[in-house]
């Protein structure tokens, strides 16, 4: 039995990682971000397990203010943390550790503010609904965007292959603007990276296509080749119709493109499909997208069997 559980692990050891059979396949990331609208970063330096962030938050909070996160979870409020690119040697204290929050809507738009702790504990106080309402008045005012890497990998090692040199390139081009975060779900779509405070997660990227999104975004614009999709939209669904006509008109903005309805319609394929009312610029799109069959499947060192599946769009039309 051990021999035949060491040729097992030998085996699975030579499978290629789950996101790149998902390219193999022809797996696309669009709409496939996770719901976010706020979050709150915490500077956690050294190794991390694949518990690192529910060991923070344990040491954060007591019971009840972990049970009232999980529901502004769900409501949008994601809670993550991030260190400086490199190697990572284990500091399990760091005196005035960085932390960030902020979200997509504010007063103003898009917000970002920052303050130190001296330990995690110091976060017991924290009004997790004003950061979630876009409240602002908890630290200091920051000038984002911030560029967060998924490099967790204990959580899926496609996020250290494929997210550790995207975060050395951009933490040396960018210093300080650029972090590694852990994980923000899509381990076959890594490298990822999301933007924040406007809250655009994109993924497959190389350390090349990592930069032309990042110089998109201090543009004050969205790169939509590799863009998962808007984390503060309500549904997949609509991640996926805004990218397809930000692609269709070429709207980069942040706020260009906007799904703004949605409803169910019955199609002639054998599947699930969607109408999104897009808003894009002076126009409105109502874009009809199905669930497209599973393409392929193959084996990965990461998962079993990796399925990418994804949307056809069945039509687009100007409304008037």
């Amino acid at each position: 039995m051990t021999a035949q559980l060491s040729d097992a692990a030998a085996s699975a050891a030579k499978l290629p990682g789950c996101a790149v059979v998902a390219r193999m396949l022809g797996g696309s990331p669009a709409g496939t971000a996770a719901h976010m609208r706020a979050w709150l970063l915490i500077e956690y330096p050294g190794p991390w397990p694949s518990d690192a962030l529910e060991l923070a938050l344990a040491e954060a909070f007591p019971a009840d203010k972990r049970e009232r996160l999980a529901e502004l979870r769900d409501e949008g409020l994601r809670p993550l943390l991030i260190r400086q690119p490199g190697r990572h040697t284990r500091e399990p204290h760091l005196a005035g550790r960085r932390v960030f929050v902020g979200g997509t809507s504010g007063p103003h738009g898009p917000w970002m503010e920052s303050f130190r702790i001296n330990d995690l504990s110091d976060l017991a106080d924290l009004d997790l609904d004003a950061i979630l309402e876009g409240k602002g008045g908890i630290g200091k005012p920051y000038q984002g965007p911030m560029f967060l890497v998924c490099t967790h990998g204990t959580k899926d090692m496609c996020c250290a292959l494929l997210g550790r040199p995207l975060a050395s390139s951009l933490g040396a081009t960018y210093p300080g603007r650029a972090w590694e975060v852990s994980h923000v779900g899509g381990d076959r779509w890594a490298g990822n990276l999301m933007v924040v405070p406007d809250g655009f997660l994109h993924g497959q990227l190389d350390p090349d296509e990592a930069h032309a999104v990042v110089r998109a975004a201090l543009a004050g614009q969205v790169d939509p080749e590799h863009l998962r999709g808007r984390t503060a939209a309500e549904t997949q669904w609509a991640q996926y119709a805004e990218i397809v006509i930000r692609k269709q008109a070429g709207l980069r903005g942040l706020d260009d493109v906007v799904a703004v309805a949605e409803k169910p319609v019955r199609t002639d394929l054998e599947s699930e499909a969607r109408a999104v009312t897009v808003r894009a610029g002076k126009q409105t799109y109502e874009v009809t997208i199905s669930r497209r069959a599973v393409i392929g499947r193959g084996p990965s060192r990461c998962n079993a069997m990796v399925a990418p599946g994804g949307y056809i769009t069945e039509n687009v039309t100007l409304s008037s």
